[in-house]
């Protein structure tokens, strides 16, 4: 796992941003595009940029479910929630998934080699139900399928 930015880092990286300029959410998804996620220093640093306190920053950081707070795993699945998905049987892939990797959603294993996590609807709908792992698209899963998925990426941690 790779180390914490460092507060020079996080500087450089969101010095472009303004206070009072709308600049929140791009700056923060600047940091998570770069470092993969939001850290505490990063909201120290980004509040500061934008003048205001930490509390408005993790706010919209805990509002929008893309944005996470710790690093992600090696390897991640993304299970799609949307309508299509869900009237395809997307619960039972989910159950599957999670049985086999016996995490729960939103979790991951302890040496943060792979995780399962409540993904957003892309609009790849044809290929309902669907994953993301590593943000690549596995679709057209059923039980069988998913829990062959699960499988191969719990033996591959």
């Amino acid at each position: 796992m790779a180390s914490e930015p460092t507060v020079a880092e996080l500087r450089e990286l969101v010095a472009e941003f303004r206070p009072n300029a709308g600049h929140v959410l791009p700056s923060l998804n600047k940091v998570q595009e770069t470092y993969g996620y939001i850290s505490r220093r990063a909201i120290e640093v980004v509040a500061r940029q934008l003048n205001t306190t930490p509390a408005l920053i993790f706010g919209a950081v805990s509002y929008y479910s893309d944005f996470r707070t710790t690093p992600p795993p090696e390897t991640e699945i993304a299970w799609c929630s949307g309508p299509a998905c869900r009237l395809k049987g997307g619960d039972r892939i989910r159950e599957a998934i999670q049985h086999t990797l016996q995490l729960p959603l939103n979790g991951h294993s302890d040496d943060h080699e792979y995780g399962f996590h409540l993904g957003q609807c892309n609009g790849t709908c044809t290929e309902a139900p669907q994953v993301w792992v590593n943000g690549k698209v596995v679709g057209n899963l059923t039980v069988a399928k998913a829990i062959e998925l699960a499988r191969d990426v719990k033996a591959d941690s």
